[in-house]
C-alpha cells in the first residue's frame, strides 16, 4: 500500500508534561484508523500535528506531495454569519452541487432537515456539527481526520456516517483518522486502533472489539499487575463475547481465546439478583404514564394549534427495569424523562410515582456542580457518605472515586479545575451515592472517553434500580440497557424487540424513495442518488435472516437454559448412584448438543446474509 503521510519522532510537551514522546507512525493507503485512550493523553494533539495544524517541539511530519487532507475539529469553526448553503457549497450555483450524486446524498444524509437559507449562527450545536461534516464530506480528500465526529448526531447519523465511510473509497484506496468515545462507530468503520497512552501510541490491527482483545492478551503476556483495569477489560470483553460485535466478523482463534480468556467472568449483571432486590427497595409500583398527551410548545400559537408531542401513550416502568429510548431529534426523549421525573405534566393522563421512588437525573448540562465549584472530588463524595455498598461490594468514598477515574492526585483537585468529561463522571458519581432506586440519564457518554464509559458501565452492572437511558451511542445502550424503545416523532411510543437495528430499519423504511427539501433547495434522500451500489442481499432478504437471527437467538437461549438444568441432574444422579437416570440424562444431552449445532449453523448463515 503507497504512504500518504506520517510522523517521525514527534514531541510535545506542556509546561512540565509531555503529552507526545519520540512517536512515529504513518497513514497507507486504506488504512482506517481509530484513536483511543484517556481524555488529555494527546489524541487530539497528535492529530492536529498529523493534518499540519499544529507543529511538534521536536520531529516532524511529512507527506506526499498529492495528498490532500480533510481535517474536522472538534471546535466549531464555521462561520457563523454565513447561511447554511454558503457555508458547505460556498458560492456554487445549486446545479453544480445537485448534479453530482455523492453530494446530494450527502446532503441528504446530514442536513436534509436545515434550514438552506438560515444563518449559522441561529443553528443548534447538533446542526453545526452536521454542517460541518457536510462541508467537509462534501470535498475530495485522499485523508480524511476526524475529531469527535459522533458529538451531536443522533443513532440514525451515527449509522449514516459509518456507511459513508465504508463505501467512500474503495478497500485499498484513501484512509481516514477518526477519534471517537463512540465503541459501536470504532468497531462498525476501523480496521486498525491506536491507544495513546503515557506519551506513546500503540497500534493494534482491528476496531474496538479486536483492540479490547488484544490489549488484554498484552497486559496479561507483560504480567502487568493492573487489577482494576484488567477486571473493566474482561468484563467488556465477556459483553463482546455475548454481542454481534464479536462472532463471525472476527477470525475463529480470537473468539477462541477471548473464551478462554474469560470463561471464569460471570455475566456482566445478574438479572434475578438485581430484579430481587429492585422489588425490594421499589415496592411494586415505579413510574408509570397512563393515556399520557402532552401538547407541542414551539412558542408559535398558530404553528402549535393541535399539535401533540405525546398523544395518548402509556409506559409502565418495572423495579428493576433497564430502558434504553433512542428516537430523532425533537422527539421528545429529554421531554419523556422530564415528564417521568415530575419536571413537567401531562395536557392529558396521569402520571403515577410509587410511594418508595426517589429518582436522580444525570442531565445533558453540568450546571448542577457549580454550587460545589470551591470543594475538592472527594469532598464531595464524602459529604454524602464514606461508605457505599455497590453490587454487594463495600467502597470507600476514595474507592469509589478512584473506580471512575479520579487518581489520587485528582481526587484533591478542585471541581472548577476539572475538564469537560471528569466535570460529567463526577457529575454522575454524586447522583449515585444519593442511593436513588430510578436513575435516569440523558446522554451520558457526553465528553467521556472510552476507558471511562467501561468504567461507568462497570458501576451501572451493580446498580439494583430502575434505569433509563437516553443516548446516541448504541454501544452503552445495548449494554446496560435489557430492551430499548422509540420515540419516531408522531406522538407515540413503541417497543424494538429488534434493538437499535429495528429503529434504523424503521426509519430507513419511513424515508426510502422520499425527497426532502433544506430550505427550498431540493436534495434526495439518503438512500437516492448515490452511486451503483454493489450487488447484495435485497432489503426483504434481510429483514427475513433479522427475524432468523432473532428466533435462533431465543432458542439458542432456551437450550441453554435446558442444558445447565440437564447437568445439575446428572450431577445429582452421580451422587445417588442412579446410573439408569444418568444414561436417559446423557442421551437427551446428546440430542440438545445436535439441536445447539443445526441452529448454530443456521445463525451463521443468517449471519452472513447480514454481513455481521
Amino acid at each position: 500500500m503507497a504512504h500518504l503521510l506520517g510522523g517521525e519522532n514527534l514531541k510535545v510537551s506542556y509546561a512540565t508534561r509531555t503529552v507526545l514522546d519520540g512517536i512515529t507512525l504513518g497513514l497507507e493507503e486504506g488504512d482506517r484508523i481509530g484513536m483511543v485512550g484517556r481524555n488529555g493523553d494527546g489524541k487530539s494533539t497528535l492529530m492536529r500535528l498529523l493534518a499540519l495544524r499544529s507543529t511538534p517541539d521536536s520531529g516532524r511530519v511529512t507527506k506526499r506531495g498529492d495528498v490532500n487532507v480533510g481535517y474536522l475539529d472538534q471546535s466549531d469553526v464555521l462561520d457563523a454569519d454565513l447561511t447554511v448553503g454558503a457555508a458547505i457549497v460556498g458560492d456554487k450555483a445549486d446545479h453544480e452541487w445537485a448534479a453530482n450524486p455523492r453530494i446530494r446524498e450527502i446532503m441528504g444524509g446530514l442536513v436534509s432537515d436545515v434550514d438552506w437559507h438560515a444563518n449559522v449562527h441561529a443553528l443548534s450545536g447538533g446542526q453545526k456539527r452536521r454542517v460541518a461534516l457536510a462541508k467537509l464530506l462534501i470535498e475530495d480528500h485522499d485523508v480524511i481526520m476526524l475529531d469527535e465526529p459522533t458529538n451531536h448526531l443522533d443513532v440514525e447519523g451515527v449509522a449514516w456516517l459509518s456507511r459513508h465511510l465504508k463505501t467512500r473509497w474503495r478497500p485499498n484506496q484513501g484512509a481516514f483518522l477518526v477519534v471517537t468515545h463512540d465503541r459501536w462507530f470504532l468497531d462498525e468503520v476501523c480496521n486498525k486502533t491506536w491507544e495513546v497512552h503515557d506519551g506513546i501510541v500503540d497500534p493494534f490491527d482491528g476496531g474496538y472489539a479486536a483492540y479490547v482483545l488484544a490489549r488484554a492478551e498484552r497486559d496479561r503476556t507483560a504480567a502487568v499487575v493492573e487489577s482494576k483495569r484488567q477486571q473493566l477489560v474482561k468484563k467488556e470483553l465477556a459483553w463482546l463475547r455475548r454481542g454481534a460485535p464479536a462472532r463471525t466478523s472476527k477470525p475463529k482463534f480470537r473468539i477462541e481465546a477471548a473464551n478462554a480468556l474469560i470463561a471464569d467472568v460471570p455475566e456482566p449483571r445478574d438479572s434475578t439478583a438485581l430484579s430481587k432486590m429492585a422489588t425490594a427497595r421499589l415496592g411494586k409500583d415505579v413510574l408509570d404514564l397512563e393515556n399520557v398527551s402532552l401538547d407541542f410548545e414551539s412558542g408559535d400559537p398558530e404553528q402549535d394549534a393541535g399539535r401533540k408531542l405525546f398523544n395518548n401513550i402509556t409506559l409502565r416502568l418495572a423495579p428493576g427495569e433497564r430502558l434504553g429510548l433512542v428516537g430523532v431529534n425533537g422527539a421528545g426523549k429529554t421531554t419523556l424523562l422530564k415528564l417521568l421525573n415530575g419536571e413537567i405534566q401531562p395536557s392529558a393522563g396521569k402520571v403515577k410515582k410509587g410511594k418508595t421512588v426517589v429518582t436522580a437525573v444525570l442531565t445533558q448540562e453540568v450546571k448542577e456542580l457549580d454550587d460545589v465549584a470551591d470543594l475538592r472530588v472527594i469532598e464531595v463524595i464524602e459529604r454524602e457518605k464514606r461508605s457505599f455498598n455497590v453490587g454487594g461490594r463495600e467502597f470507600t468514598a476514595g474507592q469509589l472515586v478512584e473506580q471512575l477515574g479520579f487518581t489520587n492526585q485528582k481526587q484533591w483537585t478542585p471541581v472548577r479545575d476539572l475538564s469537560g468529561g471528569e466535570r460529567r463522571r463526577l457529575q454522575l458519581l454524586r447522583l449515585l451515592v444519593g442511593e436513588p432506586n430510578v436513575l435516569m440519564l440523558d446522554e451520558p457518554t457526553n465528553d467521556l472517553d472510552t476507558d471511562t464509559l467501561a468504567a461507568v458501565e462497570d458501576v451501572l452492572d451493580g446498580w439494583p434500580g430502575t434505569l433509563v437511558v437516553v443516548s446516541h451511542d448504541r454501544y452503552l445502550l445495548e449494554r446496560v440497557t435489557d430492551h430499548q424503545m422509540a420515540l419516531l416523532g408522531d406522538g407515540k411510543i413503541r417497543g424494538l424487540p429488534g434493538g437499535v437495528d429495528q429503529y434504523l430499519e424503521l426509519r430507513e423504511n419511513a424515508l426510502a424513495g422520499s425527497t426532502v427539501t433544506g430550505g427550498g433547495n431540493p436534495v434526495t434522500g439518503p438512500s437516492a442518488g448515490g452511486a451503483a451500489a454493489p450487488a447484495g442481499p435485497s432489503e426483504a432478504e434481510k429483514r427475513e435472516a433479522r427475524k432468523s437471527l432473532n428466533r435462533v437467538e431465543r432458542q439458542l437461549n432456551k437450550l441453554a437454559q435446558q442444558e445447565e438444568k440437564i447437568h445439575v441432574q446428572m450431577a445429582a444422579s452421580t451422587n445417588d448412584g442412579d446410573f439408569d437416570r444418568l444414561g436417559d440424562l446423557n442421551k437427551q444431552l446428546k440430542d440438545l448438543t445436535d439441536e445447539k449445532d443445526a441452529l448454530e449453523l443456521e445463525w451463521l448463515e443468517a449471519s452472513e446474509v447480514l454481513g455481521e
